[in-house]
């Protein structure tokens, strides 16, 4: 859900000419920004209730990678409401480059955590992770993180061609026809490290291999979609094969949630787990409003599908 919406941001500077044409790029996630960020928030809260080792492992040994994260969603998230009170244009092209700038963070960094999680760092006994600078910044977590980056610009894009009419949406398919051919050659990269600097197919060969396989094939449909203009196949084709790569992490990870350079350190899902109580609480209450939400969601989605036109004077976000 959040993946477009980062995408969005940075098409701001990659798409549009002028100030009109950003505020209307904008404006094609204003009602949906803080709902889809809001996912992240419970992620994390999540983590804290059912899994609390991991969730105290992971954030104290990636502070300040959280803390970069946490900087690019401040800044994007106040750049909606200042950008739209600024008084001057100088005021909103400094808020359009804050929220250009809190949408490459959060992708490129959470993807750094991921891809340095997944290698191998430093823990003791007790769980205790210190990762060094190496560890942390390496080809392999740069280079997951800019193709984070990639697959949301792509992503965003082609949520703004089923949002925008005119010639930001022709703009933005032109955009994903160079992209595309630059994310294949990206996967590849990005499959041959994963390949080379984890244990995912050691492991778990069959399934991360068929999992390597959909994230392909999801791009290429949303190839397709872009080649023969269509936005919906286009959009699904982004959306499926961004969510894979998550996939493919936390399949290689299983059954463990951090892995140690010293295996005997690694944590498992059962030693990091709450108790049995605490999980059945939280399953029940998610089995309850999740769907709620979920339907929550697919309405507030309906209310917004006519699309914008840039040099209307009604846009609002």
């Amino acid at each position: 859900m959040e993946g477009f919406d980062f995408g969005v941001g940075m098409s701001t500077r990659f798409l549009a000419k002028d100030d009109v044409e950003r505020a209307a790029i904008m404006s094609t996630i204003g009602p949906h920004w803080d709902g889809n960020e809001t996912w992240l928030v419970t992620a994390g809260g999540a983590m804290f209730a059912s899994l609390p080792l991991w969730y105290a492992s992971l954030f104290s040994g990636y502070y300040i990678l959280f803390l970069l994260v946490l900087v690019g969603l401040i800044l994007r998230g106040v750049s909606f409401e200042f950008h739209k009170h600024a008084e001057t244009s100088t005021g909103r092209n400094l808020w359009m480059w804050a929220f250009f700038i809190g949408s490459i963070l959060p992708p490129f960094f959470l993807c750094m955590i991921l891809l340095s999680m997944v290698q191998g760092i430093p823990m003791n006994a007790n769980g205790d992770a210190f990762p060094k600078f190496f560890d942390v910044v390496n080809l392999l977590s740069v280079v997951g993180g800019v193709a984070g980056v990639l697959l949301s610009l792509v992503h965003g894009l082609n949520f703004i061609r089923l949002r925008m009419e005119g010639p930001l949406r022709d703009r933005a398919r032109n955009l994903n026809k160079i992209l595309y051919p630059i994310l294949f050659l990206g996967e590849v990269v990005f499959a041959a490290l994963v390949f080379l600097q984890t244990d995912f197919f050691t492991k778990r060969f069959t399934s991360s291999l068929i999992i390597t396989a959909l994230i392909v094939l999801f791009s290429l449909l949303g190839y397709y979609g872009v080649l023969k203009n269509r936005e919906g196949w286009s959009f699904a084709g982004s959306g499926l094969s961004l969510s894979m790569v998550i996939v493919l992490l936390f399949n290689g990870l299983f059954p463990r949630v951090m892995i140690a350079t010293n295996p005997a350190h690694s944590i498992l899902i059962k030693n990091a787990a709450n108790s049995q109580y605490t999980l059945t609480i939280m399953t029940i209450v998610a089995g309850i409003l999740v769907p709620i939400v979920a339907i929550y969601f697919i309405w507030s989605y309906s209310l917004f599908t006519k699309r914008i036109n840039p040099r209307e004077n009604t846009v609002k976000y």
